[in-house]
């Protein structure tokens, strides 16, 4: 005799909504490195990767709030004399963070910026 069942399928491992093959990290890390266009890159990347993990929408947030106040200090480097000064600064700031927050991120790490506005939670 014969047994009719079959065994059933291997189970396959969990992947919390990522596509297989790709970093539960990138959303996070893409979010990080754009903040020097201040908050529309990471505003785009937390968008697309706040429903794919929890990592994903903490680090996005963080990303957005420091983006927003590199937007505001673009903003504000319109006055004449000093606004370039201004405008240099918040450029070297949001590489520096930004790149650190990135290689933070990609590595599965939370990223804290030295100063932030609060304004996204």
């Amino acid at each position: 005799m014969t047994d009719s069942t079959t065994p059933p399928p291997p189970e396959q491992p969990a992947t919390g909504g990522q596509p297989q093959g790709q970093n539960p990290y990138t959303m996070a890390t893409l979010a990080h490195a754009t903040v020097f266009t201040g908050f529309l890159g990471p505003l785009i990347f937390w968008l697309i990767g706040k429903d794919q993990s929890p990592f994903a929408d903490e680090e996005g947030k963080k990303a957005l709030n420091f983006g927003i106040l590199i937007s505001i200090a673009y903003i504000i480097s319109v006055i004449p004399f000093i606004g370039w000064l201004i405008w240099i600064a918040a450029i070297i700031a949001a590489l520096v963070f930004g790149i650190q927050g990135a290689m933070a991120a990609n590595s599965g790490k939370p990223y804290k910026y030295p100063f932030t506005l609060p304004i996204v939670k």
